[in-house]
């Protein structure tokens, strides 16, 4: 049985922007497959080309083993979509908002009440089916944006950071409903700024920058180099390594990875109390310190060099948007 997705070559270059560079990967059957980068990196284009948005200017495309490259509305009954934002109407009520996109996929009146019926109640949105969309919550309009990438049970789901921008408790449901699909048997790629997010969902994951995957594996394997290094992270009133750190701990590697924020790793475990010593002794104000454990975290750090925080905060300023 054919790979659910097998992208060979993409590419796609806006003027001087090249979007994806030649990009080369595939997604299994039934896989939760992470992939994940800063704003521009090429995410959402990536995600453009496969579901048929946008056309490549190079490479190929096969979805559920349906070559899309020429044709890219051959595969469209055997994918679902859910967009970052919601793409519903405000002024329909759930339900009715489901019916209509189970009629763009060509289902009978009866069997898409129905299907509608299903997931509002599996959803918990079975109280507000009535309700118009626009007066649906963040964490409810997100719920029923999936339940309409479903109503069609495609076999490949495509979420677009699908719990940005909404509560604890609402991103903690639609996890749960990702993983609910996922051991039912669905193919989903998933995209996400929440590195921790990806690693207790996928896997497997691949890091995109500047167009380019620049590490793909499943999350044990990526996290397999970690093992065995020890690290603490220290917050304060840092704007650098301290002068004389590195020579005082030379058994001790030391980063800034950002302004605030020193980062301590050894191969044995490090002795936080004498770091801390050391800072405040030269009036260095030190408001937390706690050791971490190997995490997805490291490993984006270590092989995009892009702080996982940074690229949280960046996409909050950027409204979002990639």
């Amino acid at each position: 049985m054919p790979d659910a997705i097998v992208v060979e070559h993409l590419a796609k270059r806006f003027d001087t922007v090249e979007a994806v560079a030649g990009i080369t990967f595939s997604v299994r059957r039934g896989e939760l497959f992470g992939f994940l980068g800063p704003n521009g990196a090429g995410k959402s284009t990536t995600i453009n080309l496969l579901t048929g948005l946008a056309r490549p200017d190079a490479g190929s495309i096969r979805l559920g083993g349906i070559d899309c490259t020429r044709r890219p509305r051959a595969a469209q009954h055997l994918i679902g979509v859910v967009p970052d934002e919601s793409n519903l109407y405000p002024e329909l009520s759930g339900s009715e908002n489901l019916a209509f996109c189970g009629a763009l996929y060509g289902m009978a009146k009866r069997e898409r009440e129905a299907r509608a019926r299903e997931l509002l109640d599996t959803f918990g949105l079975g109280d507000a089916a009535a309700r118009k969309f626009g007066g649906y919550s963040k964490g409810m309009k997100r719920k029923l944006t999936i339940a309409a990438g479903i109503i069609h049970r495609p076999e490949i789901l495509f979420l677009d950071e699908p719990t940005t921008g909404i509560d604890v408790a609402s991103a903690r449901q639609v996890r749960q409903l990702i993983a609910d699909l996922n051991r039912a048997g669905t193919t989903l790629f998933l995209t996400t700024h929440y590195i921790e997010e990806a690693e207790r969902l996928c896997q497997r994951i691949a890091f995109i920058v500047s167009g380019r995957i620049v590490g793909i594996d499943s999350v044990e394997h990526l996290l397999q180099p970690l093992q065995g290094r020890h690290a603490v992270q220290i917050a304060g009133s840092l704007d650098g390594v301290p002068e004389g750190l590195a020579e005082a701990f030379p058994g001790l590697a030391f980063a800034c990875p950002e302004p605030g924020m020193l980062r301590v790793e050894a191969g044995e475990p490090v002795r936080v109390g004498a770091v801390v010593r050391f800072l405040e002794e030269r009036g260095i104000e030190v408001a937390e310190a706690r050791r971490l454990r190997p995490s997805l975290e490291e490993v984006f750090v270590r092989v995009t060099g892009l702080a996982a925080e940074a690229m949280r905060k960046q996409h909050e300023q950027a409204g979002g948007g990639q």
